[in-house]
């Protein structure tokens, strides 16, 4: 009974010694760029903390100060976004969008103050309205700081040269 028991028992035991790995399916993705989108909020979100961070020509360091450029191309930075440092590097970037399809995040680009033939200014839509919205910019104006404009003022409109999206692809 016993070397009964042990025949019976003898393939069982060296079955389960074998383990049958079951292939399992691969995802292959080939030339394939997976691109995260960003939240346009939370790019305002982000500029906002740096609001009353003064303003510093040639900087784009929070703890020193930033200029326009400084100040868009770090917030942009932070989520992954690669955008020129200086101001004249926007002049032919982008696709220009008409006021009514402007949203938050968009950059605005702005001729120089006595100057209309260099870029002289940038800033982040925070509040999207056409030429209506509110941005946010580091200003070497009155307020020599990173503060939030109406894109409407006369300071701001006759200066206006485009804004473009620099968010979607």
């Amino acid at each position: 009974m016993k070397s009964r028991l042990l025949l019976f028992l003898l393939p069982v035991v060296l079955l389960s010694s074998f383990s049958v790995k079951k292939k399992e399916p691969q995802l292959i993705v080939q030339n394939t760029k997976i691109q995260k989108e960003i939240d346009r909020d939370s790019v305002i979100v982000f500029a906002k903390k740096y609001l009353g961070t003064p303003y510093k020509y040639a900087s784009s360091n929070p703890q020193k100060g930033f200029d326009c450029s400084g100040f868009v191309s770090y917030v942009f930075s932070n989520f992954g976004l690669t955008l020129p440092r200086s101001s004249s590097g926007y002049k032919n970037l982008g696709t220009p969008l008409k006021p009514e399809d402007f949203k938050v995040g968009d950059v605005l680009v702005f001729y120089g103050y006595k100057d209309r033939t260099i870029i002289g200014h940038l800033g982040i839509i925070c509040e999207a309205n056409g030429m209506k919205s509110k941005f946010i910019h580091a200003s070497s104006g009155k307020a020599q700081q990173v503060t939030i404009t109406a894109l409407d003022t006369e300071h701001y409109t006759k200066r206006f040269y485009k804004c473009i999206d620099v968010l979607s692809k």
